[in-house]
């Protein structure tokens, strides 16, 4: 089976969040499997997508696994599926997927870009506890927690370079929210290209920090949106790698808008 590396969220190899991408021509494997192959890759999420019969509200089934296991939402896993499929002429129109937390599309613009179709986050304030603060290691201005099928923390520091120069405690950030832990603030000039910063932690599902986590900024783009007064932003995460997410709050849905580039394209070998 062919299996491909992708990094999303940047149109530049070793950049953004890489992702495997694993298109199957029949039903799922079992779940120990697939489990196996994630864990084999070693990523922060690897994508299982397989075609459904025509005529239904989706063209794909489409799951991710991270190292230790199912996810309900990935935005950049999802990035990178769309951009083989469409690449590779599977999907020669805008892509609907099936999965666990309902019907995503993706589609492809003029200039390159793909933009995913996500149901926006809720966002629910939470009282700052001591420990998050000492986990993080920096003072906190606010809390949030947010929708079921995202179960992050998003907790607002004071500036940019406080969540650049986080060194988190990540054993201590375990247990502090149901998926992970975002940090986010305002970015120091606006005039650099984006508007806020973030950066992703998931001791949780083996992954310290994430690069590129597109399904978080359905709750950074409500977020900022009521803090900067308007509905489309530019955001960037990461520590190490980086990458850029285009957001635009459409209700209670929002659109990530990337690129993305294929760096590994191989074989398989160790069947189901």
């Amino acid at each position: 089976m062919r299996i491909r590396i992708v990094d999303a969220f940047t149109d530049r190899p070793f950049h953004g969040n890489p992702a495997g991408v694993l298109v199957l021509d029949g039903p799922f494997p079992d779940d120990a499997w697939l489990q196996q192959v994630a864990a084999e890759v070693n990523l922060s999420e690897t994508a299982f997508v397989r075609p459904l019969p025509p005529g239904g509200e989706a063209d794909w089934a489409l799951r991710w696994f991270t190292p230790a296991g199912e996810v309900d939402l990935c935005g950049h896993a999802t990035l990178a599926t769309a951009h083989v499929l469409i690449e590779g002429g599977l999907a020669p129109g805008p892509v609907r997927f099936a999965a666990r937390c309902g019907i995503l599309t993706a589609g492809a613009g003029a200039d390159g870009a793909l933009t995913l179709d996500f149901p926006t986050s809720s966002l629910t304030p939470v009282e700052p506890s001591a420990e998050i603060a000492r986990a993080l290691g920096a003072p906190v201005v606010s809390v949030h927690d947010t929708a079921a099928h995202i179960g992050d923390l998003l907790v607002e520091l004071a500036d940019e370079r406080t969540v650049r120069e986080l060194r988190p405690d990540h054993a201590a950030l375990r247990d502090r929210a149901r998926r992970g832990v975002i940090v986010t603030a305002a970015a120091e000039d606006p005039a650099a290209g984006y508007d806020f910063v973030s950066r992703g932690f998931f001791p949780l599902h083996g992954i310290d920090e994430d690069p590129v986590t597109g399904s978080a900024h359905t709750a950074l783009a409500p977020f900022w949106a009521a803090r900067l007064g308007r509905t489309t932003l530019t955001g960037l995460q990461g520590g190490v790698r980086r990458g850029l997410v285009e957001v635009t709050l459409a209700g209670e849905r929002t659109l990530l808008s990337g690129r993305a580039v294929t760096v590994i394209d191989g074989e398989l070998l160790a069947r189901p």
